[in-house]
């Protein structure tokens, strides 16, 4: 009993941190948009527009930064009509959550290092391009608006720009409070050696397992598959697969912000099959052997 309840004040602890981390960034990304949404929607759309080609380049830099609050605000601009989805799926797979401090932390080479983000950013930003390309022919695809967006959250505008961005930022605070919670307690109950145990020596097979994992919506999920790996648990092809579909709590804001939820699920489907087929790609590459 005093393990179990050691446990879960361990995710507790652990879940307040990393929601206090992505806090500000929630903030800057709902402020933004009331002030899009204010004062310059239809500029900012011609601009995205106009310059949107070049959005998966962009999305694969600016996620490469170890932070998973760049892919929450990619879900908020994505729900709200600014990001391409091919830019929202660079910044998805080029994000590293926790990755990048774990493996300074563990002094690899920074060779190495290099490699892992390099590989990150390039299959992010050919992903990208490509799912935009495919995707503006697609019937599926769906204009949006910030204005649809802050309708369908309540938002009461009226009440001004700072209100409304900071009513946005604790509904979404407190949803990303309990689904990380319940990730958190689950990762802990089921342990690291589990986890290794299923991916080890298994080509193919291990990357799809290693994608499954990496879809856990918060930094746990880039910490067991960085730790794996450092222990020997995954090849680098698999750790690639898993850390290329880790996008943090971004999922969670997807879900939460775009109320499209077939969309949504088509969009994790792309984002783990992009995901999966680098990381095997990477598994046949001399320089990560």
């Amino acid at each position: 009993m005093e393990d179990l309840i050691h446990e879960l004040l361990h995710a507790l602890l652990h879940t307040l941190q990393e929601c206090l981390i992505v806090l500000p960034f929630l903030f800057i990304a709902y402020l933004a948009i009331e002030l899009l949404e204010h004062y310059a929607e239809e500029k900012t759309t011609k601009i995205v527009q106009n310059a949107g080609r070049f959005g998966p380049a962009v999305g694969a830099l600016v996620g490469v930064v170890p932070q998973c609050g760049f892919s929450a605000i990619a879900s908020n601009l994505y729900a709200g009509g600014i990001l391409s989805l091919g830019t929202l799926l660079a910044v998805f797979m080029s994000t590293s959550d926790e990755m990048l401090p774990i493996l300074i932390s563990h002094q690899v080479a920074p060779g190495l290092i290099l490699k892992i983000l390099g590989y990150k950013v390039l299959a992010a930003m050919i992903s990208g391009f490509v799912i935009d390309l495919l995707w503006r022919r697609s019937p599926r695809r769906t204009e949006k608006s910030i204005h649809e967006m802050c309708e369908s959250e309540g938002c009461h505008c009226e009440d001004g720009v700072l209100k409304s961005a900071l009513r946005h930022t604790v509904h979404i605070f407190l949803f990303l409070l309990l689904v990380t919670f319940v990730i958190q307690v689950v990762v802990e109950l089921i342990g690291q050696d589990t986890l290794s145990g299923l991916i080890l020596n298994r080509p193919v097979v291990g990357q799809l397992i290693a994608g499954l994992i990496g879809m856990i919506p918060n930094c746990a999920g880039s910490v067991v598959i960085t730790e794996l790996f450092l222990q020997g648990g995954m090849s680098a092809g698999a750790m690639l697969s898993g850390l290329m579909v880790s996008a943090g709590v971004g999922v969670l804001v997807l879900f939460r912000m775009n109320h499209r939820v077939k969309e949504n699920l088509w969009i994790l489907g792309i984002l783990y099959a992009c995901s999966v087929a680098f990381g095997c790609v990477a598994e046949l590459l001399p320089i990560f052997s």
